[in-house]
């Protein structure tokens, strides 16, 4: 049977389970993030999606990574903080996790099987790397760190409408 986004449990930023089929049927952007990187500003662009379309069915999930060049060194209690303080971030951050290497979530092992990179590249190169599941959880879209939060609307728009 094939595994969809639905079937994973993650840890929210407590260190408690964090079911995703708890959003069952909406649209769900998940993005790895951290603080002191040159794209945090993203996280406005990602609020404000969130903020616009949250009422007819997107979520946004934020996974803090620490891989690269250790620009997420806080804990999740001072993530947490920093989200709210610096960009009003109402939607969920989760608990830190690995994104490459031998201990990566499973939550992004399926991402990045089910929707690699470049030249089918399977790696995350960055922070802020973004992923788009659809409805029932199977159908994903990468995109790239560069790709800003706004520039995604029209597939949240269409994925919606699906």
């Amino acid at each position: 049977m094939t595994k969809s986004l639905f079937d994973y449990t993650v840890k929210d930023a407590s260190d408690k389970p964090y079911p995703l089929s708890q959003h069952e049927g909406k649209i769900i952007l998940i993005v790895n993030v951290a603080s002191k990187c040159g794209y945090t500003p993203q996280y406005k662009g990602l609020e404000a999606l969130y903020q616009k379309y949250k009422d007819q069915g997107l979520v946004v999930l934020g996974f803090p990574c620490n891989q690269f060049m250790g620009q997420e060194p806080g804990t999740n209690t001072e993530i947490q903080e920093f989200c709210q303080l610096n960009y009003g971030v109402s939607f969920p951050v989760l608990g830190k996790v690995d994104v490459n290497g031998s201990s990566t979530d499973p939550i992004y092992e399926f991402l990045k099987d089910e929707a690699p990179g470049i030249l089918g590249s399977k790696a995350i190169k960055w922070n802020f790397t973004k992923f788009l599941t659809d409805k029932s959880g199977k159908k994903v879209d990468r995109f790239a760190t560069a790709t800003v939060p706004e520039d995604l609307a029209a597939d949240i728009e269409k994925a919606l409408k699906a």
